[in-house]
């Protein structure tokens, strides 16, 4: 794709909200903070500036995009909402969590950006400088992760100059994210409420509003996903990833949580601890980070001990479970 002079725009400055909304009208591609993670904007009506930002990723046109917007009530003009995802709105928006419903919107949503799709992902981020930009822009914005399809999601401005520096218009920096892994996806298009994505918003806080257990998603439709995330390899970096690790071979990378030092500890290249104290949210936080900081090493592996799957470690083990997944070519 042509080379593009890619801008870093400080949140700090008043006029940089202005500058940024702007260029999304005129079809160019805006990295911006979410409270996740960075996200790579393009105005959703606009297939021109989708298909570029598909090709700035490298991201396959079958992976739908999600819209972002930036009060509750647009949503309304864009999607079917039932009682249930009326009720997750309510309670969960802003925030990190994304519902999939039938799609109503014309052409607010582009078909390119719905991957065809008769459904669509929607998501009022909690993040002032995203809520800034989206209601200067005044519609819906896809803002998938802001890096090259497939590898690891960025939480700081760097790391996105580091996968689309010279591919993309600019990038509002905002300082870390806050939560640090992508929103909970639920597909709200039926009666009963499926997880496709595990984020932000843990399972047992959909479950105690819902009064229901959630349901799982079918098995993922490689050729055809229904949200974001869902392809098997993803977020991955370019050393090997290996999960559950309970010795450490000679030279490999240890990523591990709560002061874990599995057998062989001592033959690690290097050692990153989640978080020292045990805290899923720090640990969340801080994985993006930790494993482009190992990659950036030059390992070849990078073993993870075991980590709890409750709360927000679903979340985390699912990044990890794609992050080890078989390399697509």
């Amino acid at each position: 794709m042509p080379s593009r002079r890619t801008q870093t725009l400080s949140a700090s400055n008043p006029a940089s909200i202005d500058i940024a909304a702007d260029l999304l009208r005129s079809g160019g591609l805006v990295a911006f903070p979410t409270e996740t993670v960075y996200g790579l904007g393009a105005d959703a009506a606009n297939p021109d500036a989708v298909a570029h930002l598909y090709d700035a990723k490298g991201r396959p046109a079958f992976n739908p995009l999600i819209a972002h917007l930036a009060y509750a009530s647009d949503a309304l003009q864009i999607g079917a909402f039932n009682a249930a995802a009326q009720k997750l709105a309510a309670a969960f928006w802003p925030g990190p969590l994304t519902l999939v419903v039938p799609y109503q919107g014309g052409a607010r949503v582009c078909e390119l950006a719905r991957a065809g799709l008769g459904t669509v992902g929607i998501r009022i981020p909690d993040h002032p400088v995203a809520h800034a930009l989206l209601a200067a822009f005044g519609g819906p914005v896809v803002g998938p992760s802001a890096n090259r399809s497939g590898h690891v999601s960025p939480t700081e401005a760097a790391h996105v100059s580091e996968d689309l520096a010279g591919r993309i218009d600019a990038v509002l920096d905002s300082g870390p994210t806050r939560v640090g892994v992508e929103s909970t996806i639920i597909d709200a298009t039926g009666p009963e409420l499926r997880l496709l994505r595990p984020g932000g918003i843990t399972r047992a806080q959909v479950e105690a509003l819902i009064g229901a257990p959630l349901a799982d998603a079918v098995p993922n439709d490689v050729a055809r996903p229904a949200s974001p995330g869902r392809l098997l390899s993803h977020y991955a970096p370019r050393a090997r990833v290996r999960l559950e690790a309970t010795h450490i071979a000679p030279g490999e990378a240890l990523l591990t949580f709560a002061g874990a030092r599995p057998p062989g500890t001592e033959q690690a290249a290097t050692i990153l601890d989640l978080s020292p104290e045990g805290r899923l949210t720090e640990a969340a936080a801080r994985l993006y980070g930790a494993l482009r900081a190992l990659d950036e090493t030059g390992v070849p592996s990078i073993a993870v001990a075991p980590l709890p799957r409750t709360g927000l470690g679903e979340a985390i083990a699912d990044r990890l479970g794609r992050a080890a997944a078989p390399r697509p070519g």
